[in-house]
Protein backbone atom coordinates (compact mmCIF):
# COMPACT_ATOMS: atom_id res chain seq x y z
CA UNK A 1 0.00 0.00 0.00
CA UNK A 2 1.60 3.32 -1.21
CA UNK A 3 0.33 6.51 0.09
CA UNK A 4 0.44 10.18 -1.31
CA UNK A 5 0.35 11.56 1.54
CA UNK A 6 1.26 10.44 5.35
CA UNK A 7 -0.79 10.91 8.32
CA UNK A 8 0.63 12.88 10.78
CA UNK A 9 1.16 11.39 14.51
CA UNK A 10 -1.47 11.98 17.22
CA UNK A 11 -1.09 14.84 19.03
CA UNK A 12 -1.00 12.55 22.53
CA UNK A 13 1.62 10.05 20.98
CA UNK A 14 3.50 8.85 23.90
CA UNK A 15 7.05 9.12 22.71
CA UNK A 16 9.05 7.27 25.24
CA UNK A 17 11.82 4.19 26.01
CA UNK A 18 11.86 1.46 28.55
CA UNK A 19 13.44 -0.55 30.44
CA UNK A 20 13.35 -3.56 33.23
CA UNK A 21 14.34 -3.51 36.66
CA UNK A 22 16.64 -6.10 36.50
CA UNK A 23 18.76 -4.24 33.60
CA UNK A 24 19.10 -1.10 35.03
CA UNK A 25 18.02 -0.87 39.13
CA UNK A 26 20.98 -2.75 40.69
CA UNK A 27 20.81 -2.62 44.59
CA UNK A 28 20.15 -6.41 44.31
CA UNK A 29 19.81 -6.84 48.04
CA UNK A 30 19.42 -3.89 49.26
CA UNK A 31 16.36 -2.09 51.54
CA UNK A 32 14.88 -5.31 52.19
CA UNK A 33 14.43 -6.65 48.58
CA UNK A 34 14.70 -10.76 48.03
CA UNK A 35 16.35 -12.69 45.96
CA UNK A 36 14.85 -13.44 42.43
CA UNK A 37 15.56 -16.28 39.75
CA UNK A 38 17.86 -13.95 37.78
CA UNK A 39 20.05 -12.97 40.92
CA UNK A 40 20.84 -16.82 41.34
CA UNK A 41 21.12 -17.63 37.66
CA UNK A 42 23.83 -15.27 36.65
CA UNK A 43 25.80 -16.96 39.56
CA UNK A 44 26.02 -19.74 37.47
CA UNK A 45 29.45 -20.21 35.51
CA UNK A 46 29.11 -19.75 31.62
CA UNK A 47 25.67 -18.37 31.73
CA UNK A 48 25.85 -15.06 31.27
CA UNK A 49 28.85 -12.93 28.99
CA UNK A 50 31.91 -12.97 31.15
CA UNK A 51 30.06 -13.24 34.02
CA UNK A 52 28.20 -10.18 33.75
CA UNK A 53 25.41 -9.68 36.42
CA UNK A 54 23.04 -6.71 37.43
CA UNK A 55 24.09 -6.52 41.27
CA UNK A 56 24.96 -3.06 40.40
CA UNK A 57 23.92 -2.85 36.65
CA UNK A 58 23.31 0.94 36.00
CA UNK A 59 23.12 1.91 39.32
CA UNK A 60 19.08 3.43 38.51
CA UNK A 61 17.97 2.19 41.75
CA UNK A 62 20.10 5.04 43.37
CA UNK A 63 20.56 7.55 40.13
CA UNK A 64 16.72 7.54 39.06
CA UNK A 65 16.64 11.71 39.67
CA UNK A 66 19.44 11.89 37.23
CA UNK A 67 17.77 9.32 34.59
CA UNK A 68 14.55 11.75 35.13
CA UNK A 69 16.34 14.76 34.89
CA UNK A 70 17.80 13.47 31.57
CA UNK A 71 14.45 12.19 30.22
CA UNK A 72 12.84 15.70 31.06
CA UNK A 73 15.68 17.54 28.97
CA UNK A 74 14.83 14.77 25.76
CA UNK A 75 11.41 15.85 26.56
CA UNK A 76 9.81 12.28 26.21
CA UNK A 77 6.08 11.61 27.45
CA UNK A 78 6.56 8.19 28.58
CA UNK A 79 8.77 5.98 30.50
CA UNK A 80 8.03 2.44 30.56
CA UNK A 81 9.73 0.46 33.75
CA UNK A 82 8.84 -2.96 35.75
CA UNK A 83 8.97 -3.33 38.96
CA UNK A 84 10.70 -6.01 40.74
CA UNK A 85 8.08 -8.49 42.63
CA UNK A 86 10.96 -9.64 45.05
CA UNK A 87 11.46 -6.04 45.50
CA UNK A 88 7.96 -5.63 46.80
CA UNK A 89 7.16 -9.07 47.96
CA UNK A 90 10.76 -10.55 49.19
CA UNK A 91 9.35 -13.97 50.01
CA UNK A 92 7.43 -13.40 46.45
CA UNK A 93 4.05 -12.99 49.04
CA UNK A 94 3.22 -12.53 52.67
CA UNK A 95 4.31 -8.83 54.05
CA UNK A 96 4.93 -6.06 51.90
CA UNK A 97 8.88 -4.57 51.76
CA UNK A 98 7.43 -0.92 52.24
CA UNK A 99 11.16 0.27 51.50
CA UNK A 100 10.41 -1.04 48.01
CA UNK A 101 6.98 -0.22 47.84
CA UNK A 102 8.58 3.58 48.55
CA UNK A 103 11.17 3.50 45.86
CA UNK A 104 8.75 3.50 43.33
CA UNK A 105 6.11 5.68 44.48
CA UNK A 106 9.02 7.98 44.62
CA UNK A 107 10.33 6.80 41.06
CA UNK A 108 6.69 7.61 39.82
CA UNK A 109 6.32 10.91 41.39
CA UNK A 110 9.41 12.09 40.35
CA UNK A 111 8.44 11.15 36.31
CA UNK A 112 5.11 12.94 36.81
CA UNK A 113 6.95 15.99 38.23
CA UNK A 114 8.32 16.25 35.40
CA UNK A 115 5.83 15.88 33.02
CA UNK A 116 6.37 12.06 31.82
CA UNK A 117 3.30 9.39 31.49
CA UNK A 118 4.57 6.21 33.88
CA UNK A 119 3.93 3.18 32.12
CA UNK A 120 4.62 0.07 34.84
CA UNK A 121 5.65 -3.07 34.05
CA UNK A 122 4.48 -5.61 36.52
CA UNK A 123 6.35 -8.53 35.73
CA UNK A 124 9.58 -8.38 33.53
CA UNK A 125 11.23 -11.97 34.05
CA UNK A 126 12.25 -11.67 37.78
CA UNK A 127 10.72 -14.30 39.44
CA UNK A 128 11.62 -14.51 43.57
CA UNK A 129 13.59 -17.04 44.14
CA UNK A 130 11.43 -18.23 46.94
CA UNK A 131 8.74 -19.40 44.53
CA UNK A 132 10.56 -20.59 42.48
CA UNK A 133 12.19 -23.06 45.43
CA UNK A 134 8.69 -23.56 46.66
CA UNK A 135 6.79 -24.66 44.24
CA UNK A 136 8.44 -24.38 40.94
CA UNK A 137 7.18 -21.11 40.29
CA UNK A 138 5.56 -20.91 36.62
CA UNK A 139 5.40 -24.41 37.15
CA UNK A 140 2.73 -24.35 39.61
CA UNK A 141 -0.67 -23.00 39.59
CA UNK A 142 0.04 -21.30 42.76
CA UNK A 143 1.83 -19.07 41.32
CA UNK A 144 -1.36 -17.33 39.51
CA UNK A 145 -2.99 -16.52 43.29
CA UNK A 146 0.63 -15.06 44.14
CA UNK A 147 0.93 -13.20 40.94
CA UNK A 148 -2.62 -11.68 41.32
CA UNK A 149 -2.32 -10.59 44.52
CA UNK A 150 0.78 -8.95 43.92
CA UNK A 151 -1.05 -7.39 41.10
CA UNK A 152 -3.40 -6.47 43.25
CA UNK A 153 -0.75 -5.00 46.21
CA UNK A 154 0.76 -2.54 42.94
CA UNK A 155 -2.96 -1.53 41.58
CA UNK A 156 -3.47 -0.59 45.33
CA UNK A 157 -0.20 1.59 45.91
CA UNK A 158 -0.37 2.96 42.34
CA UNK A 159 -3.23 3.08 40.52
CA UNK A 160 -4.11 6.58 41.61
CA UNK A 161 -1.19 7.86 39.61
CA UNK A 162 -0.10 5.09 36.70
CA UNK A 163 -2.76 4.77 33.75
CA UNK A 164 -0.99 2.38 31.51
CA UNK A 165 0.02 -0.90 32.72
CA UNK A 166 1.72 -3.95 31.12
CA UNK A 167 1.06 -7.09 33.11
CA UNK A 168 3.48 -9.60 31.32
CA UNK A 169 6.76 -9.15 29.19
CA UNK A 170 6.96 -11.39 26.92
CA UNK A 171 5.72 -14.27 27.99
CA UNK A 172 6.63 -16.29 24.98
CA UNK A 173 9.91 -15.15 25.26
CA UNK A 174 10.79 -16.14 29.41
CA UNK A 175 9.03 -19.17 29.24
CA UNK A 176 10.86 -20.81 25.68
CA UNK A 177 14.41 -19.55 26.89
CA UNK A 178 13.16 -20.53 30.10
CA UNK A 179 11.80 -24.44 29.16
CA UNK A 180 12.79 -24.60 25.75
CA UNK A 181 16.56 -23.60 25.64
CA UNK A 182 17.43 -23.81 28.57
CA UNK A 183 19.12 -20.16 27.99
CA UNK A 184 17.37 -18.80 30.74
CA UNK A 185 16.08 -19.21 34.55
CA UNK A 186 15.48 -22.20 35.13
CA UNK A 187 17.64 -23.52 32.91
CA UNK A 188 15.12 -26.54 31.54
CA UNK A 189 14.57 -28.30 28.44
CA UNK A 190 10.99 -29.67 28.71
CA UNK A 191 8.14 -29.45 25.60
CA UNK A 192 5.51 -30.53 28.14
CA UNK A 193 6.87 -28.52 31.18
CA UNK A 194 7.05 -25.28 28.89
CA UNK A 195 3.41 -25.66 27.24
CA UNK A 196 2.11 -26.12 30.77
CA UNK A 197 4.15 -22.77 32.41
CA UNK A 198 2.54 -20.94 29.56
CA UNK A 199 -0.68 -21.83 30.32
CA UNK A 200 -0.17 -20.99 33.96
CA UNK A 201 1.13 -17.49 33.04
CA UNK A 202 -2.04 -17.05 30.39
CA UNK A 203 -4.09 -17.76 33.36
CA UNK A 204 -2.15 -15.25 35.97
CA UNK A 205 -2.26 -12.84 33.11
CA UNK A 206 -6.11 -12.90 32.74
CA UNK A 207 -6.66 -12.63 36.51
CA UNK A 208 -4.41 -9.88 37.16
CA UNK A 209 -6.79 -7.74 34.42
CA UNK A 210 -9.75 -9.05 36.07
CA UNK A 211 -8.46 -7.71 39.11
CA UNK A 212 -7.27 -4.50 37.47
CA UNK A 213 -10.99 -3.34 36.49
CA UNK A 214 -11.49 -3.49 40.32
CA UNK A 215 -8.89 -1.02 41.17
CA UNK A 216 -8.11 0.88 38.29
CA UNK A 217 -11.58 1.11 36.46
CA UNK A 218 -10.09 3.57 34.17
CA UNK A 219 -6.74 2.78 33.47
CA UNK A 220 -5.23 0.26 30.45
CA UNK A 221 -3.92 -2.81 30.74
CA UNK A 222 -2.78 -5.28 28.22
CA UNK A 223 0.68 -7.96 27.70
CA UNK A 224 3.50 -7.05 25.80
CA UNK A 225 4.16 -10.09 23.34
CA UNK A 226 7.58 -10.55 21.48
CA UNK A 227 6.36 -10.43 18.08
CA UNK A 228 8.69 -11.33 15.13
CA UNK A 229 6.23 -11.98 11.97
CA UNK A 230 6.24 -14.85 9.94
CA UNK A 231 7.80 -14.70 6.29
CA UNK A 232 7.61 -17.47 3.83
CA UNK A 233 11.17 -18.05 2.21
CA UNK A 234 9.60 -18.16 -1.16
CA UNK A 235 6.46 -18.91 -2.67
CA UNK A 236 6.61 -22.18 -2.70
CA UNK A 237 3.39 -23.75 -0.99
CA UNK A 238 5.35 -25.69 1.17
CA UNK A 239 7.28 -23.04 2.59
CA UNK A 240 3.94 -20.99 2.93
CA UNK A 241 2.63 -23.34 5.06
CA UNK A 242 5.80 -23.50 7.27
CA UNK A 243 5.01 -19.68 7.70
CA UNK A 244 1.50 -20.56 8.67
CA UNK A 245 2.72 -22.97 11.09
CA UNK A 246 5.17 -20.79 12.52
CA UNK A 247 3.52 -17.77 13.01
CA UNK A 248 0.60 -20.42 14.66
CA UNK A 249 3.01 -21.76 17.34
CA UNK A 250 4.98 -18.84 17.64
CA UNK A 251 2.84 -15.78 17.78
CA UNK A 252 -1.07 -16.76 17.52
CA UNK A 253 -0.54 -19.41 19.73
CA UNK A 254 -0.17 -16.30 22.72
CA UNK A 255 -2.34 -13.14 21.44
CA UNK A 256 -5.18 -15.59 20.28
CA UNK A 257 -5.40 -16.66 24.63
CA UNK A 258 -5.21 -12.84 25.26
CA UNK A 259 -7.77 -11.80 22.99
CA UNK A 260 -9.97 -14.29 22.52
CA UNK A 261 -9.23 -16.77 25.21
CA UNK A 262 -8.67 -20.02 23.00
CA UNK A 263 -5.76 -21.39 21.73
CA UNK A 264 -5.43 -21.98 17.60
CA UNK A 265 -6.57 -25.49 16.42
CA UNK A 266 -4.20 -26.63 14.10
CA UNK A 267 -1.60 -25.72 16.78
CA UNK A 268 -3.17 -27.42 19.92
CA UNK A 269 -4.40 -30.82 17.67
CA UNK A 270 -0.63 -31.42 16.94
CA UNK A 271 0.39 -30.84 20.43
CA UNK A 272 -2.14 -33.26 21.47
CA UNK A 273 -0.95 -35.90 19.09
CA UNK A 274 2.48 -35.33 20.72
CA UNK A 275 1.05 -35.54 24.31
CA UNK A 276 2.92 -32.38 25.28
CA UNK A 277 -1.09 -30.50 25.26
CA UNK A 278 -1.10 -28.22 28.67
CA UNK A 279 -3.61 -29.59 31.58
CA UNK A 280 -6.82 -27.51 31.33
CA UNK A 281 -9.00 -27.37 34.42
CA UNK A 282 -12.34 -26.14 35.00
CA UNK A 283 -13.18 -22.78 34.14
CA UNK A 284 -9.64 -22.34 32.98
CA UNK A 285 -10.80 -20.89 29.17
CA UNK A 286 -14.14 -18.77 31.28
CA UNK A 287 -10.96 -16.96 33.03
CA UNK A 288 -9.40 -16.23 29.76
CA UNK A 289 -12.57 -15.44 27.52
CA UNK A 290 -13.91 -13.06 30.12
CA UNK A 291 -10.70 -10.76 30.14
CA UNK A 292 -9.61 -9.47 27.75
CA UNK A 293 -7.05 -6.54 27.32
CA UNK A 294 -7.22 -3.04 26.55
CA UNK A 295 -4.49 -2.73 24.02
CA UNK A 296 -1.57 -5.19 22.73
CA UNK A 297 1.59 -4.16 23.91
CA UNK A 298 4.22 -5.14 21.38
CA UNK A 299 7.65 -5.90 21.55
CA UNK A 300 9.38 -5.31 18.05
CA UNK A 301 13.09 -5.96 17.05
CA UNK A 302 13.02 -8.35 13.51
CA UNK A 303 11.14 -10.91 11.39
CA UNK A 304 11.61 -14.36 10.43
CA UNK A 305 11.82 -16.32 7.33
CA UNK A 306 10.75 -19.85 7.43
CA UNK A 307 11.20 -22.78 4.82
CA UNK A 308 9.66 -26.30 4.95
CA UNK A 309 11.23 -28.80 7.39
CA UNK A 310 11.49 -32.45 7.22
CA UNK A 311 10.17 -34.78 10.08
CA UNK A 312 13.75 -35.69 9.98
CA UNK A 313 14.96 -32.02 9.54
CA UNK A 314 16.43 -29.40 11.99
CA UNK A 315 15.55 -29.46 15.51
CA UNK A 316 15.57 -26.42 18.49
CA UNK A 317 19.06 -27.10 19.20
CA UNK A 318 21.17 -24.76 17.42
CA UNK A 319 23.66 -21.75 18.32
CA UNK A 320 21.96 -18.51 19.55
CA UNK A 321 24.13 -15.22 18.91
CA UNK A 322 24.88 -13.85 22.76
CA UNK A 323 28.86 -12.66 21.92
CA UNK A 324 28.15 -10.23 19.32
CA UNK A 325 30.21 -12.01 16.47
CA UNK A 326 28.30 -11.74 13.32
CA UNK A 327 27.75 -14.59 11.55
CA UNK A 328 27.32 -17.18 14.58
CA UNK A 329 23.06 -17.73 14.93
CA UNK A 330 22.35 -21.16 14.04
CA UNK A 331 19.19 -21.66 12.03
CA UNK A 332 16.46 -23.70 14.16
CA UNK A 333 13.08 -25.54 13.73
CA UNK A 334 10.40 -28.18 14.82
CA UNK A 335 10.98 -31.38 12.18
CA UNK A 336 7.71 -31.47 9.98
CA UNK A 337 6.60 -27.86 11.12
CA UNK A 338 9.03 -25.15 9.52
CA UNK A 339 12.73 -24.54 9.73
CA UNK A 340 14.27 -20.62 10.26
CA UNK A 341 16.77 -19.45 7.26
CA UNK A 342 18.51 -16.63 6.30
CA UNK A 343 16.75 -13.37 4.35
CA UNK A 344 19.28 -12.27 1.82
CA UNK A 345 16.90 -9.29 1.62
CA UNK A 346 17.73 -7.68 5.14
CA UNK A 347 20.64 -6.47 7.22
CA UNK A 348 21.81 -7.96 10.08
CA UNK A 349 23.45 -6.31 13.74
CA UNK A 350 26.21 -7.73 15.17
CA UNK A 351 24.07 -10.20 17.03
CA UNK A 352 22.01 -11.75 14.37
CA UNK A 353 18.83 -10.15 14.07
CA UNK A 354 16.98 -8.62 10.92
CA UNK A 355 17.07 -5.04 10.34
CA UNK A 356 13.62 -5.08 8.95
CA UNK A 357 11.58 -1.85 9.51
CA UNK A 358 8.66 -2.75 6.94
CA UNK A 359 7.96 -6.26 9.26
CA UNK A 360 7.02 -3.93 12.01
CA UNK A 361 4.52 -2.39 9.62
CA UNK A 362 3.74 -5.51 8.93
CA UNK A 363 3.17 -6.80 11.71
CA UNK A 364 1.15 -3.79 13.15
CA UNK A 365 -1.34 -4.63 10.45
CA UNK A 366 -1.85 -8.15 10.90
CA UNK A 367 -2.72 -7.98 14.83
CA UNK A 368 -4.75 -4.48 13.48
CA UNK A 369 -6.80 -6.69 11.20
CA UNK A 370 -6.75 -10.00 13.24
CA UNK A 371 -7.21 -8.48 16.86
CA UNK A 372 -9.36 -5.18 16.72
CA UNK A 373 -7.28 -3.66 19.43
CA UNK A 374 -4.64 -0.58 19.92
CA UNK A 375 -1.58 -1.34 20.10
CA UNK A 376 1.42 0.09 22.48
CA UNK A 377 4.80 -0.28 20.97
CA UNK A 378 6.69 -1.44 24.36
CA UNK A 379 9.68 -2.04 23.03
CA UNK A 380 11.65 -1.68 19.76
CA UNK A 381 15.58 -0.68 19.65
CA UNK A 382 18.95 -1.32 18.25
CA UNK A 383 21.72 -3.15 20.56
CA UNK A 384 25.38 -2.35 19.21
CA UNK A 385 28.70 -1.54 19.93
CA UNK A 386 29.17 1.97 20.82
CA UNK A 387 32.45 3.72 20.55
CA UNK A 388 33.39 6.83 22.91
CA UNK A 389 35.42 9.44 20.83
CA UNK A 390 37.85 11.11 22.06
CA UNK A 391 35.89 14.15 22.62
CA UNK A 392 33.86 12.32 24.42
CA UNK A 393 30.98 12.31 22.00
CA UNK A 394 29.22 9.25 21.02
CA UNK A 395 28.20 8.99 16.94
CA UNK A 396 25.58 6.30 17.27
CA UNK A 397 24.66 7.37 13.36
CA UNK A 398 23.79 3.23 12.52
CA UNK A 399 20.91 4.03 15.75
CA UNK A 400 19.59 6.56 14.31
CA UNK A 401 19.04 5.61 10.90
CA UNK A 402 17.26 2.09 12.28
CA UNK A 403 15.00 3.83 14.37
CA UNK A 404 13.95 6.96 11.95
CA UNK A 405 12.94 3.86 9.77
CA UNK A 406 10.87 2.44 12.26
CA UNK A 407 9.57 5.57 13.08
CA UNK A 408 8.17 6.01 9.47
CA UNK A 409 7.00 2.45 9.15
CA UNK A 410 5.08 3.08 12.56
CA UNK A 411 3.55 6.78 10.44
CA UNK A 412 2.75 4.27 7.83
CA UNK A 413 0.98 1.84 9.35
CA UNK A 414 -0.79 4.87 11.02
CA UNK A 415 -2.27 5.89 7.17
CA UNK A 416 -3.03 2.27 6.75
CA UNK A 417 -5.71 2.67 9.77
CA UNK A 418 -3.63 1.31 12.80
CA UNK A 419 -4.44 2.85 16.32
CA UNK A 420 -0.85 3.09 17.82
CA UNK A 421 -0.85 4.50 21.04
CA UNK A 422 2.68 5.12 21.71
CA UNK A 423 6.46 4.43 20.76
CA UNK A 424 8.66 2.94 23.56
CA UNK A 425 12.50 3.06 22.22
CA UNK A 426 14.36 0.24 24.06
CA UNK A 427 15.81 1.89 25.76
CA UNK A 428 16.47 5.05 27.54
CA UNK A 429 20.08 4.42 29.19
CA UNK A 430 22.64 1.32 28.38
CA UNK A 431 21.78 -1.74 30.43
CA UNK A 432 22.49 -5.14 31.05
CA UNK A 433 21.12 -7.05 28.32
CA UNK A 434 20.62 -10.49 29.90
CA UNK A 435 22.49 -12.74 28.68
CA UNK A 436 25.20 -10.50 26.57
CA UNK A 437 26.40 -8.23 29.21
CA UNK A 438 27.17 -4.33 28.94
CA UNK A 439 29.07 -4.86 25.30
CA UNK A 440 25.37 -4.67 23.52
CA UNK A 441 24.12 -1.21 23.85
CA UNK A 442 20.88 0.08 23.32
CA UNK A 443 20.52 3.41 25.04
CA UNK A 444 20.15 7.06 24.10
CA UNK A 445 22.41 8.01 27.27
CA UNK A 446 25.89 6.03 27.34
CA UNK A 447 26.28 4.79 31.61
CA UNK A 448 30.25 3.53 31.71
CA UNK A 449 29.74 0.54 32.87
CA UNK A 450 31.48 -2.79 31.49
CA UNK A 451 31.61 -6.34 31.97
CA UNK A 452 35.27 -5.51 33.55
CA UNK A 453 36.66 -3.69 36.04
CA UNK A 454 35.79 -0.36 38.11
CA UNK A 455 33.72 1.86 36.45
CA UNK A 456 32.58 5.35 37.54
CA UNK A 457 28.84 4.99 36.23
CA UNK A 458 28.99 8.27 34.10
CA UNK A 459 25.93 8.82 31.96
CA UNK A 460 26.85 10.41 28.18
CA UNK A 461 24.45 12.00 26.04
CA UNK A 462 24.70 9.67 22.40
CA UNK A 463 24.00 11.74 19.82
CA UNK A 464 20.88 10.09 18.99
CA UNK A 465 19.46 11.58 22.12
CA UNK A 466 19.44 14.59 20.50
CA UNK A 467 17.62 13.31 17.59
CA UNK A 468 15.00 11.76 19.06
CA UNK A 469 14.68 15.17 21.50
CA UNK A 470 14.33 16.76 18.16
CA UNK A 471 11.78 13.73 16.74
CA UNK A 472 9.55 14.44 20.02
CA UNK A 473 9.37 18.05 19.83
CA UNK A 474 8.30 17.76 16.30
CA UNK A 475 5.83 14.97 16.58
CA UNK A 476 7.28 13.20 13.93
CA UNK A 477 7.06 15.56 11.59
CA UNK A 478 11.15 15.48 10.88
CA UNK A 479 11.38 12.77 9.55
CA UNK A 480 9.61 13.38 6.01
Amino acid sequence: MLHEKLTSFPKNFLWGAASAAYQVEGAWNEDGKGISNWDTFVRIPGKTFKGTNGDVAVDHYNRYKEDIQLMAEMGIKTYRFSVAWARIFPNGKGEINQEGLDFYHHLIDELIDHGIEPILTIYHWDLPQALQDAYGGWESRQVIEDFTNYCVALYKAFGDRVKYWVSLNEQNVFTRLGYQSAMHPPGVKDDKLFYQVNHHASLANAAAMREFRNYVPNGKIGPSFAYSPAYAATSKPEDVLAAENAEEFTSHWWMDVYVWGTYPKAAWDYLERKGIAPHVEVGDFELLRENKPDFMGVNYYQTTTFEKNTLDGVTSEGNFNTSGEKGTTEDTGIPGLYKTVHNKNLNRTNWDWNIDPQGLRIGLRRITNRYKLPVLISENGLGEYDQVEADGSINDDYRIEYLTSHVKAIQEALTDGVEVIGYCVWSFTDLLSWLNGYQKRYGFVYVNQQEEGEHDLRRIKKKSFYWYKDTIENNGENLR
